[in-house]
């Protein structure tokens, strides 16, 4: 299977014999085979804003359960400096004002800048807000645009990468992703792939949030983490996963009640989105599962028709890289994703792509000894959404 770097997901609702029915369509983009090749350190692509503490590594994620905030992110490198947003509705008229926080973090030699979060809200829907963050001749402008009301016929284009890193095939897949329209990202795992440097060079997460930046400040990127995010390194004294990615990234779990920002949900446009953290508990009476049970519960397809799932290592996966690795969590949840009847659910981890047809494994077809899946009409599509351009290269049977 070829590996693809991104998935083109266009949610709309089809009026025509058969009224409601929900459909999309994915882009047919496939990523390059040419081997991974890093983006020196020196390259334009990496480049740092002008001006002395310029704001760099802007990011913007929902801020919110239903679309109406966003959670403004960047990095200053020398000072706090202001940790404000400037917005409105009208280029470089900026009537209003939120104040973040600010924090930071060392990893083994490596001290990050200073990284401010800013929740934006009270947000109109439908809505194109331009912001401004920094001070004097280093501040700097961009603009985002806000989700449809929730509804179910609410049309919206998801784009959905994963695996990504800092290549030349990642700065490719970036470049065709900004030529399709898509309005917001469901990232599935695995970032800047910082901890394949020499000490988790956390360098390499300054590269990467310079590198995105060309559509993360523009538009949310819903975030989960993967397994490069985890980086355990007791031999350089680094106990504490996730370290990074938690103080660079944030979700808005608390507006769906998670007690972590590994998993949550948000609701966008038509779709009920739910990210799960494959590397965090998830058996039976664990916090994630309890919450999980309770989410779904909270779905109301009248008003989301799309049941999305997030996670980063898939379910189903027929590729001998990554082969049953997410069996335990298909153990503990599939049931559920029948019961409730989910649409999709988007994996990353293995470098290849692969869909699979409605099968479901919570009653087997047996014969002969064997189990196998059998077809359910109740169950999602699984895909696994191929390689965004990482070191590492596509996988391979």
């Amino acid at each position: 299977m070829k590996g693809w770097g991104l998935l083109l997901l266009s949610l709309h609702v089809i009026s025509c014999l058969v009224s409601g029915v929900a459909s999309g369509h994915t882009s047919s983009y496939v990523r390059t085979e040419f081997p991974s090749t890093d983006i020196p350190l020196e390259s334009e692509w990496f480049a740092i804003p002008k001006g002395y503490n310029a704001p760099q590594q802007v990011h913007i994620t929902q801020g919110d359960y239903d679309g109406k905030a966003v959670i403004v992110s960047w990095v200053t490198p020398e000072e706090p400096g202001p940790s404000e947003v400037f917005y409105g509705k009208k280029e470089k008229q900026y009537d209003q004002k939120s104040e973040g926080t600010t924090t930071n973090y060392t990893f083994y030699d490596y001290k990050s800048g200073y990284i401010h979060h800013c929740l934006v809200d009270g947000l109109e829907y439908n809505t194109k807000y331009y912001y401004k963050i920094g001070s004097g001749d280093s501040a700097r402008e961009f603009w985002f645009e806000t989700p449809p009301a929730i509804d179910p016929d609410a049309s919206y284009t998801f784009g959905i990468i994963g695996d990504l890193g800092q290549t030349f095939n990642s700065l490719s897949t970036l470049q065709h992703y900004e030529k399709t329209g898509g309005q917001t990202v469901l990232f599935v795992g695995d970032l800047s792939y910082a901890d394949r440097y020499k000490h988790d060079d956390g360098i390499r997460w300054d590269s990467w949030g310079r590198l995105v930046e060309r559509s993360t400040a523009y538009q949310p990127w819903i975030w989960n983490a993967g397994n490069h995010e985890i980086e355990y390194r007791p031999d350089l004294g680094e106990t504490s996963t996730f370290k990074p990615y938690l103080h660079r990234y944030m979700t808005p779990y608390l507006a769906s009640k998670s007690s972590s920002p590994m998993w949550y949900a948000v609701r966008r446009a038509s779709a009920h989105i739910i990210v799960l953290s494959s590397y965090s508990p998830f058996v039976k009476y664990t916090p994630q599962w309890w919450w999980l049970k309770n989410e779904f519960k909270r779905v109301d397809r009248e008003k989301t028709p799309w049941l999305i799932v997030l996670m980063h290592s898939p379910m189903y996966n027929s590729n001998e890289a990554h082969y049953m690795e997410g069996e335990s969590m298909r153990a503990a949840f599939e049931k559920w994703f029948v019961k409730y009847k989910v649409d999709l659910v988007f994996a990353g981890h293995v470098h290849a792509y692969e869909r699979s047809y409605r099968i479901s494994n919570v009653n087997y077809n047996i014969t002969s000894g064997n189990r196998y899946p059998v077809p359910d009409k109740s169950a999602p599509v699984y895909i696994t959404v191929g390689d965004g351009g990482n070191q590492e290269g596509l996988a391979s049977r």
